[in-house]
């Protein structure tokens, strides 16, 4: 399976703290799915379905691109998880057939809202979960002055807000930010609230803590309040350290030094082992 860059499409070879706020989601939408039928919207890479798959009864991943699809049905084999292609504004799924549909980092990439939120509450069973995610517009571009040529339409909090309670009789929002691959997930009036301190040996500094992305819960019933939650991205971390150093030796064993002084002195360390067994 050849590795490609596709600019917002999440793949394992590339870690960055977009990589830990995917997960942060996904182990979030991890503490709902027991025994449920679960659609994943825009499951691009096919890992979040996966993840989710381990608890839920059956996982149905949707992407857009045909290529990602078929790696991820190469990649990630289980009985109670498929992958196919679809929109998200044209869901090729049964409707009332879905107890929780999960769509991160989804809706910022077409303009059809109305007929994704409409297709959403389709296929979902009347009692069923909404758990979806959205790039602020207000702290993602405009402040920053960043355009992500790969949106197409942004929302800000409030219009992503009136979107989902025009849809949905219960819902409840969430801000989400991470620091240096560790992901902060928390109500508004909590996170809110913390502060951010940052510096080094020679002065140190503090500022509000300003989200990303907005979280949203979403049904046709009430919902409990998510509790604040830490991703620790300590694993990451690590794999990201692993993947370096293995760039850097191999970067240095293509070296003309490297395989120059290499032409000598591996034939001095063979005949030295030879040597050593030899009269052991």
């Amino acid at each position: 399976m050849s590795k490609k860059s596709t600019g917002e499409r999440l793949e394992f070879f590339d870690f960055s703290d977009v990589t830990v706020e995917h997960l942060h989601r996904y182990a979030i939408a991890n503490d709902f799915v027991e025994g449920k039928v679960i659609l994943d919207i825009a499951s691009g890479e096919g890992y979040g379905s996966y993840i989710l798959s381990k608890k839920a009864l059956e996982v149905i991943g949707v992407d857009i691109d045909f290529e990602s699809v078929q790696n991820a049905k190469e990649k990630y084999l289980k009985d109670n998880l498929k992958f196919i292609v679809g929109n998200a504004d044209n869901i090729p799924v049964e409707s009332n057939s879905i107890d929780i549909v999960v769509s991160f980092e989804t809706i910022e990439h077409h303009d059809k809202h109305e007929e994704m939120f409409l297709e959403i509450k389709r296929v979902l069973k009347d009692d069923g979960i909404l758990i979806m995610s959205s790039p602020d517009k207000k702290y993602y571009s405009d402040i920053p002055k960043f355009k992500n040529k790969f949106h197409v339409k942004e929302l800000y909090f409030d219009e992503f807000e009136c979107l989902t309670k025009k849809h949905f009789s219960f819902s409840k929002f969430y801000l989400q930010k991470a620091y240096n691959l560790n992901s902060l997930v928390s109500n508004i009036c909590d996170f809110n609230n913390i502060v951010v301190y940052s510096g080094d040996q020679s002065n140190v500094s503090k500022s509000a803590n300003q989200h990303l992305y907005i979280l949203t819960i979403a049904a046709q019933h009430d919902i409990n309040e998510l509790p604040t939650s830490f991703f620790n991205g300590a694993d990451i971390n690590k794999v990201i350290l692993e993947n370096y150093l293995i760039c850097i030796t191999n970067t240095i064993r293509n070296t003309t030094s490297y395989k120059f002084g290499n032409l000598f002195i591996k034939p001095i360390y063979l005949f030295s082992s030879f040597i050593k067994k030899r009269f052991k």
